[in-house]
């Protein structure tokens, strides 16, 4: 393993002064991503700043009803805590469905929205990746790809975001509180991750320096429910093959509010604008759902073995429609 200095930071100011010091350091967290990477020698950071005793750790009311969660919220905490039970069960439900218990234990959640992909080649640094080192070529694209993506994926790379809270809260308008060098700043979740295009190497909007305080939820919508729906390949500690978080709410037989988001099916969660655009307004019916999905899924682009992962979705998102409007 590659020699590295540790530092325990005292405030978001020093993790972050220190940081923009040291252009290859990293923050340390639960470490539940970083450490396996830095086994494997994908990550090999110079110094890490330890954030995990920064006061960033409560879950607390805005002045609007939403919430607010601290970047260092263990995943087990957030999942249990009493407001996002009753107010936002599609993000306890993605949270139960990631890692084990042992894992939720210990990651955080700034660390679930930074973690790197599982992309065979990418965790193996005796093959070329052009996330890992750009220009050096994709072999997933005719390799093993059964689990990659299906949608916004371009030649450079195929991975998926492994996240099931980060479809949730792309679901659900969160957005991504940042401290860095220049101040603080504010990005919707549905952005804070990036397709690959020419640059796969880059994950996320995070900018040098950042550090993730805080994600907010915005209030429900009035009489919305909220679901998420994840397969794999095993019953549990598995990434999604497909999964799906949905926001819904009925009116008179109507749908009034709808939001859709897909996991594992791209390098990021898969906000559905085109299938809510096609719910809106429409009657709450399973030809309704059925046509809003197949809208959406008609952008997909399946690889030689995976696409059996668009049926997989089309499934999981028509059947978390009907079941929420048949509770609304």
């Amino acid at each position: 393993m590659k020699p590295f200095g540790y530092l325990r930071a005292r405030s978001t100011a020093e993790a972050v002064r220190e940081s923009s010091a040291h252009p290859g350091a990293g923050f340390l967290g639960g470490g539940t991503n970083l450490v396996d990477l830095m086994k494997l020698g994908v990550e090999t950071p110079d110094l890490l700043i330890d954030i995990s005793r920064l006061p960033l750790d409560q879950v607390g009311d805005t002045d609007n009803g939403g919430l607010r969660i601290g970047a260092t919220v263990r995943n087990s905490d957030l999942a249990a805590h009493p407001a996002v039970r009753t107010r936002y069960p599609v993000l306890s439900q993605a949270l139960l469905s990631g890692a084990s218990g042992q894992l939720r234990n210990t990651a955080t959640t700034g660390g679930n929205l930074l973690q790197r992909t599982r992309c065979p080649y990418f965790q193996d640094t005796s093959k070329p990746c052009n996330k890992r080192e750009p220009g050096t070529g994709c072999p997933a694209l005719e390799g093993a790809h059964r689990d990659l993506a299906v949608l916004g994926h371009s030649e450079h790379c195929v991975a998926t975001h492994p996240s099931d809270m980060a479809v949730a809260l792309s679901a659900l308008d969160a957005t991504v509180q940042l401290h860095g060098p220049d101040g603080e700043r504010t990005v919707p979740a549905t952005e804070f991750h990036r397709l690959p295009g020419d640059t796969p190497h880059r994950d996320t909007e995070i900018r040098a320096g950042e550090l993730i305080t805080e994600v907010v939820l915005p209030p429900r919508p009035d009489g919305a429910g909220s679901l998420y729906r994840k397969a794999r390949d095993r019953a549990s500690f598995a990434f999604a093959l497909a999964s799906v978080a949905a926001v819904l709410s009925v009116r008179d037989g109507r749908i009034e509010h709808a939001a859709l988001a897909f996991g594992g099916l791209a390098h990021r969660p898969w906000r559905a604008y085109a299938a809510e655009e096609a719910l809106r307004g429409a009657p709450a019916t399973g030809e309704t759902f059925e046509r809003a999905v197949d809208a959406e899924l008609a952008a997909a682009r399946p690889l030689r073995d995976n696409a059996f992962k668009v049926g997989l979705a089309r499934s999981l998102a028509v059947d978390a429609l009907a079941e929420l409007a048949a509770d609304s």
